[in-house]
């Protein structure tokens, strides 16, 4: 099948770079702060976005566990923000509050050295990185692929919420991490601060582009889309596909980590929810409607479904699933390739418009 092209040459970098500005720039010409935190969640989804079409779109590897590398880097972060205010909780305890609660004794081993920011984020980073890379290994050298595949990722991710749901495993159970007040020592209510964390977000997100577009477009990422579409018959000529299919998830599930990890100081919470299967399912079902395949799809989609989300969660909470699923089925049935799909269709009906309106040619 064939797939919608990215825009090439310089006028590529001309876009990504207008583009990443105006977005940078967003919050100091008109973008009322309350909307900031908001509108720095839908980078941070862009960017998992992203993330999930390198390894569908490109790979062809549907997962339904992204959604766990987000909160594991996550995690990493909310970590990092609750060492950060050690002394000045509710208990003035150097614990965290939740194990004071719990009567813990003394901090668990894994959690130090997140009193320092850049171990948190190399933590937020590597731990989902490694995680994708032992799990591919195995699954990928055992030859599972297909919905096979993607009933074991859910099957992780599963697993991984009721491990974190449990107040023994010291990630604060049902409630997770919560209570932040800064960041490098910025107070995260400000809004300067909020502004840097967007900008942060927005930077993040023309970088993870810009590496996702270099890798999709490069030698590696034709034999990745080869191996897509003919794995049999890439292996057959000469290509290990298990490599390039164990680089690219493992990729995807770091960059998640990444948009997990810029996530948590904007929304001030962590908790084993966003771990939830739902939450990467929703994630397939943004490439999906942006368009496999199209990494500023991905984007566009990522951004329309959690903006729709956001508006009718407000408005009409209980409507939210049933046009979720409705999306998803007009989506596969419809627009195969995705609302970007529609672009060069609406091109060929327009010039067909302009043809007949300039009437037969003399």
């Amino acid at each position: 099948m064939s797939r919608l092209k990215e825009i090439h040459g310089p006028r590529a970098w001309v876009v990504v770079g207008v583009v990443g500005l105006s977005l940078a720039l967003l919050p100091f010409f008109g973008l009322p702060a309350h909307l900031v935190p908001l509108f720095g969640k839908f980078l941070c989804f862009g960017i998992a976005a992203l993330a999930m079409d390198l390894v569908w779109g490109y790979g062809g590897i549907l997962s339904l566990g992204h959604g766990l590398f987000f909160a594991l880097g996550g995690y990493g972060m909310g970590m990092y923000l609750m060492r950060s205010i050690e002394g000045e909780g509710v208990y003035r305890s150097a614990l965290p509050d939740f194990m004071v609660f719990l009567d813990w004794k003394q901090l668990p081993w894994y959690w130090h050295g997140f009193e320092h920011f850049g171990f948190a984020v190399a933590m937020a980073v590597l731990v989902p990185g490694v995680l994708a890379l032992v799990f591919g290994w195995f699954a990928f050298r055992s030859r599972i692929r297909g919905v096979y595949f993607s009933i074991v990722t859910q099957a992780l991710t599963y697993a991984a919420t009721l491990l974190f749901f449990q107040n023994a495993a010291g990630f604060g159970g049902n409630n997770g991490l919560t209570d932040f007040k800064r960041i490098l020592g910025w107070p995260l209510h400000d809004p300067g601060t909020r502004a840097a964390l967007y900008v942060a977000s927005a930077i993040a997100l023309v970088a993870t582009y810009i590496l996702c577009r270099y890798v999709v477009t490069s030698r590696l990422g034709r034999v990745l889309t080869a191996v897509r579409d003919a794995e049999l018959k890439t292996r057959f000529c000469g290509y290990e596909s298990t490599h390039y299919k164990l680089f690219v998830w493992t990729l995807s599930a770091m960059l998640c980590g990444l948009a997990g990890a810029l996530y948590v100081p904007q929304v001030g919470i962590i908790n084993p929810s966003e771990m939830q299967p739902a939450n990467s399912i929703e994630m397939a079902i943004w490439v999906a409607v942006g368009g496999r395949g199209s990494l500023v799809g991905a984007v566009i989609g990522a951004w329309i479904v959690a903006g729709g989300k956001s508006w009718l969660t407000n408005t009409i909470p209980s409507a939210w699933l049933y046009v979720l699923g409705g999306l998803f089925v007009v989506v596969t049935l419809f627009l195969p390739r995705g609302l970007v799909g529609l672009i060069p269709k609406l091109r060929l009906a327009l010039a067909a418009v302009l043809r007949r309106r300039a009437g037969p040619a003399v």
